[in-house]
Parts: structure tokens; C-alpha cells; sequence
């Protein structure tokens, strides 16, 4: 998987302790011709220092590297839980490196193979347009992501988003809603699209509309939410069901609408996504689409840790996600006067409009 030193040495016509000496970085070991065929050999292999186990002939065990985003999203905390667990039950250990706001991903990727992990998995959602990541993945090394990677064909596995919009929309249209509206997450990313494209094309499905000035971005944070929200409702007639793409856009929904005079469910009713533990202890407990990250990430880490000993994986593997109900959806509540159609104008006994 991996060139050695010796591999270097060979390529380059000379000792292994010469090639060993001058690969890290020992001054005046070797003429600068033969240096520069050491280190042209290296280039050419690919060679990686090994920062974990220089001095050392075998690594214990296989370790795992973790290229994430930022652990202050939940769902990548549990993402990588289970990923960890998964890793940790196999026998192995797992090598976590975060993308912080303004790092280089290639370079926390280079990282990682310094320290010889064996394979990547990869639950950065924020890489999904990121073409260098791509380009920098050795072709040699197993990875599996949580997240699509353009121009590079890696395994990925996660759950069916377009469905997590249909069950709430399925849901919905059950109880009879028609008036609808949605807080999305920014539009750049493709788990924003895919929920959205499932809810309106099951509305549609169901005679029900879903115009655009029914849909309000945010950005997965309560607070976005509360203000996307507001932003609606001070501009039209309010919905009898809002569809949030998370919980924690959710509980911005409910504050917008209890601000505004509207109860919940009795006024609208509200459905989040993700079905994180907060969801059942707020008032009223929210009806949600439940995504399972911790298995999600323990399922990916499994098919990496096939991939590793050379089985063969599916490129593409979507757990099934499903319905929470809780209280905080129920049947639309009577159409308000202004909802109502017009009565008819009265007549003359000629049946001419008075």
C-alpha cells in the first residue's frame, strides 16, 4: 500500500541506510547526485514518511484515519461515533484529524498518511464541492465517504434524504394539510436539494403546491431559522404545517410561531429532521424523520475495514430512515373566514345579481 524506504533505495541504486539517512533529512550523507536520485525515487513511488513508527519494523495494528468536520455539528459528533466504536469493537485504532474553519483538508489528509493509516474515512459534508481532495486521494488507499466526492469514484454511504422529505410530506397530506412551508438549509448542498426535492415532489404527488415563496433558507442553526421563518410569516397568511430540515431549525420554527400568536399544533403543526434527543422534550415533543448517524458511521467504517483486507464494497449504500410522531403535528384546524370562498351574490327571481 504504501512505498518503503527500501523501495526507495532500490529504485535509487543504493543502500537502504543511505536512502534512510537522507530521507530524514541527515546532512552530507551522500554526493547531491546520488541526494537528488534519492529523493527523485521517493517523489516517484509516492513515498510518505511514516511519523508513527520510524524506528520501528511492524505496526501493531492497523489504524484507521478520520478526515471530519468540525465537532460542533452534532450530527458529525455522532457520525464519527459510531464510526469509532465500529473501529474500536474490530481491533483497531482510529486516527481523528477536524477541519477547522480555514485549514487545509489536504493537508490534515497528508497528515494522516504520515501517520500510516491504512485507510480514510471521510464525514466532512463541507468537502462535498471540494475538487483538491479528490486529486490528493492515493489511489492506493481505501476510503469510504459519508458525503459525495466529485472526480473521485470513493464508496459512499448515507441515508436517503430525498426520502426523509417525502415522510414528511407523506405525513402531512395524511392528516390533511395543504397550505405547507419549509425552512431548508442552504441550497448549496446537495442533502438541502435531495430533502427538498422529496417533499415537493410527494406534495405534488398528493394535488398539493409547493411555491417558492413557500420555502425559506437557513442555515441549519435555530437561530437562521427563527429569522427565515419570521421573514414568512410577516409577509403572508401563515401555513397550517412548516417542514424543517433539522431539529435545531425546528426549535427556531416553534419560537417564530409561538411569537406570532400561533400554537403548535393546534394553529400549524411543525416536523424537524434527524430525530437528535432534544426533539422528544420540547413542547411539544416534535414529530420528526429519523436518520441514523450512528449506525450510518459504523456501517461505514465496517465496509472500510472490509476494503482494507481487499474485499470488494458497494459503491453506494443508503440506510432507510423513518417517521417519528409525536405531538407536535395534528390535522389542520377549520379554514379561517379569509380562507373561505365568497358565498354567492344574491339574486332577483329573474336569477340576474341583485
Amino acid at each position: 500500500m504504501y512505498a518503503s524506504i527500501k523501495d526507495v533505495a532500490a529504485l535509487a541504486g543504493v543502500s537502504f541506510q543511505t536512502a534512510s539517512k537522507v530521507l530524514n533529512g541527515q546532512p552530507g550523507v551522500a554526493s547531491p547526485a546520488t541526494h537528488e536520485r534519492i529523493l527523485a525515487a521517493a517523489r516517484s513511488l509516492g513515498y510518505v514518511p511514516n511519523a508513527l513508527a520510524r524506528g520501528l519494523v511492524h505496526q501493531v495494528s492497523p489504524t484507521v484515519g478520520i478526515l471530519s468536520d468540525d465537532f460542533s455539528d452534532a450530527a458529525i459528533a455522532r457520525f464519527v461515533t459510531g464510526a469509532q466504536r465500529e473501529v474500536d469493537g474490530a481491533g483497531h485504532s482510529a486516527l481523528v484529524v477536524s477541519i477547522a474553519p480555514g485549514s487545509d483538508p489536504v493537508s490534515l489528509l497528508r497528515r494522516l498518511q504520515e501517520h500510516r493509516v491504512q485507510g480514510v474515512l471521510v464525514v466532512a459534508p463541507s468537502l462535498e464541492g471540494n475538487r483538491r481532495l479528490a486529486a490528493a486521494l492515493p489511489s492506493s488507499l481505501p476510503v469510504v465517504s459519508l458525503s459525495s466526492i466529485p472526480g473521485a469514484r470513493v464508496p459512499l454511504v448515507g441515508s436517503d434524504h430525498g426520502r426523509t422529505g417525502a415522510l414528511a410530506a407523506e405525513h402531512l397530506l395524511a392528516l390533511g394539510h395543504r397550505r405547507i412551508w419549509t425552512v431548508t438549509g442552504p441550497r448549496r448542498r446537495r442533502v438541502t436539494a435531495s430533502r427538498l426535492r422529496g417533499l415537493r415532489d410527494t406534495l405534488a404527488a398528493g394535488g398539493v403546491e409547493l411555491p417558492d415563496d413557500a420555502v425559506a433558507e437557513a442555515d441549519w442553526t435555530s437561530a437562521g431559522a427563527y429569522v427565515a421563518t419570521c421573514r414568512l410569516l410577516d409577509e403572508q397568511l401563515p401555513p397550517t404545517a412548516v417542514f424543517a430540515q433539522t431539529d435545531l431549525m425546528a426549535i427556531g420554527v416553534l419560537r417564530a410561531l409561538s411569537e406570532h400568536g400561533l400554537r403548535v399544533p393546534d394553529d400549524c403543526s411543525v416536523v424537524g429532521c434527524d430525530d437528535f434527543d432534544v426533539a422528544e422534550y420540547l413542547t411539544p415533543p416534535l414529530t420528526t424523520v429519523r436518520v441514523p448517524f450512528e449506525e450510518t458511521g459504523a456501517r461505514a467504517a465496517t465496509l472500510l475495514l472490509d476494503s482494507m483486507r481487499g474485499e470488494r464494497i458497494p459503491l453506494r449504500e443508503l440506510l432507510p430512515v423513518r417517521l417519528v410522531e409525536r405531538a407536535s403535528t395534528a390535522r389542520p384546524p377549520p379554514p379561517a373566514d379569509h380562507d373561505r370562498p365568497a358565498p354567492p351574490a344574491p339574486t332577483t327571481s329573474l336569477g340576474e345579481p341583485a
